[in-house]
C-alpha cells in the first residue's frame, strides 16, 4: 500500500454540467500522472461531496494534501478550507494555483492570435479579499509582458473596474477588444463575461471540453509535491 499522502483536489463547485465535466477531467488527468497516489475531487461550495465528506471518504490515518483548484487565494483558501478540514488530523493545504507563469501559457493558448491593434482585457472573478484580486492583477502584468502591450484587468464581481467598464475603456475608435478569460472552467462567471463584453471576442476558460492543458496538470502536481514534502 502506498504511503504517499492522498491528493484531495478541491474546486469551487459549479452548477454548470460543462464546468463540472471540465474540472473532473483535470483531476482525472492528474490521477493518471500519479498512479501511486489516491486522488479525489471535492468542492468548497455548490457541489457535493463537500470538503468534510471528501475527507471522510479517505481512510482515517492517511495524510492528505488539499490542493485548491482555485486561481487565487481568497476567502475559500484562507478561511473555508481551513475551517472545513479542521476536524481531520494530517491535512496540509497547498497554495492556490495562481499566480503562476504557466497559467499565462494556458491563457495565451485559449486567447489565440491577437492583432497589433487589439485591446486586451483580462476577465477575472473578483474577491472580497484584495489579496486574491492582487494575485489576478499579477497575472494581468505577466500577460501584459508576454503580449508586449497594456492589459486591463476587469472584475466580474466584488471589485472594480467591472468587466463592462474595462472593455468600454479599453476600446478606442475602431480597435477590437479581446477578452482573456481567467476562469478555471465554464459556468456562471464565463457566461457573465460574455454578457458584459458585447462585441468583444471572449476567449474560453482555461478548461473546456478538450484535453486539460498540460501546464495546468503540472501546476496541480507541483502544488501537491511541494506540500507533501
Amino acid at each position: 500500500m502506498s504511503t504517499a499522502p492522498a491528493l484531495l483536489a478541491i474546486s469551487h463547485g459549479t452548477s454548470s454540467p460543462a464546468g463540472q465535466a471540465a474540472v473532473a477531467a483535470l483531476v482525472d488527468a492528474v490521477a493518471r500522472r500519479l498512479p501511486d497516489v489516491t486522488v479525489r475531487l471535492g468542492h468548497v461550495d455548490v457541489q457535493q461531496p463537500d470538503v468534510a465528506a471528501s475527507l471522510d471518504a479517505i481512510p482515517e490515518g492517511t495524510p492528505v494534501v488539499i490542493v485548491p483548484l482555485l486561481l487565487s487565494a481568497g476567502y475559500h483558501v484562507r478561511v473555508d478550507l481551513i475551517e472545513q478540514s479542521a476536524g481531520r488530523d494530517g491535512v496540509v493545504i497547498a497554495p492556490a494555483l495562481g499566480p503562476d507563469p504557466r497559467l499565462v501559457d494556458a491563457l495565451l493558448a485559449r486567447l489565440g492570435p491577437v492583432g497589433p491593434d487589439d485591446a486586451v482585457v483580462l476577465a477575472v472573478a473578483g474577491s472580497t479579499d484584495d489579496r486574491a484580486n492582487e494575485d489576478c492583477r499579477e497575472i494581468g502584468r505577466m500577460l501584459s509582458a508576454r503580449l508586449d502591450r497594456e492589459v486591463t484587468v476587469g472584475f466580474l464581481a466584488a471589485a472594480d473596474p467591472r468587466v463592462d467598464v474595462a472593455v468600454a475603456e479599453a476600446k478606442t475608435g475602431d480597435d477590437r477588444v479581446v477578452v482573456a478569460d481567467y476562469l478555471l472552467a465554464p459556468g456562471y462567471f464565463h457566461d457573465l463575461a460574455v454578457r458584459l463584453a458585447p462585441g468583444a471576442r471572449v476567449a474560453s476558460p482555461l478548461l473546456g471540453d478538450d484535453e486539460p492543458p498540460a501546464s495546468l496538470v503540472d501546476i496541480v502536481i507541483d502544488r501537491y509535491n511541494e506540500a507533501a514534502k
